[in-house]
């Protein structure tokens, strides 16, 4: 069905709502934001429905209050952990 909706990628929506475009990612995997996916496997966003989310007529009110949202507290990075110093340069001289 083509409604004639242009499709934005997440880096759009990320700049709409002022987010990175990984948050807008996370959104769609938890349901709280429609994505179709591309036949290469990338998401887009029907504009209508981020519009209206960003009119406040959708399911994303009180982002900024959601645990996806909130900085991770998971400790000290150990070595080679995702995230750690140096992650990707292990016993590389």
């Amino acid at each position: 069905m083509d409604t004639g909706d242009r499709l934005l990628t997440p880096g759009e929506v990320a700049a709409l709502f002022r987010v990175d475009p990984k948050t807008v990612t996370r959104w769609a995997a938890a349901g709280r934001i429609g994505s179709i996916r591309t036949p290469g496997g990338h998401r887009r966003f029907r504009e209508s429905e981020v519009r209206a989310l960003l009119e406040g007529e959708g399911v994303l009110e009180d982002l900024e209050e959601g645990p996806e949202n909130r900085p991770r507290n998971t400790g000290p990075a150990t070595p080679g952990s995702p995230g750690s110093p140096g992650a990707g340069n292990m016993g590389m001289h």
